[in-house]
């Protein structure tokens, strides 16, 4: 979240108090856990018309019934990982 973003939702009653961090703990956490830079995101694959938002599935656990869980890249979650080789 940037300095702007965080003075926006300051305004906005989103976060209180004079340091972000100190009333949201979680502000900045997703900043570097994004989907699309996670080993268990799929985009999809296909033509897509120019004014609709990119998709990928989630593949980190197994599907429903449904499928895999759609996300968008800049979706977040806590079990993102980097690489298939590291803990």
């Amino acid at each position: 979240m940037t300095k702007a973003e965080i003075e926006h939702a300051k305004k906005d009653g989103r976060i209180g108090g004079s340091d972000p961090v100190e009333s949201d703990p979680w502000i900045h956490r997703a900043a570097g856990m994004r989907c699309a830079t996670c080993m268990w995101y799929a985009p999809k694959v296909g033509v897509m018309m120019a004014d609709q938002p990119k998709l990928g599935r989630c593949r980190r656990h197994a599907p429903t019934m449904n499928g895999y869980p759609v996300v968008f890249p800049a979706d977040w979650c806590g079990d993102h990982k980097l690489d298939e080789t590291k803990a």
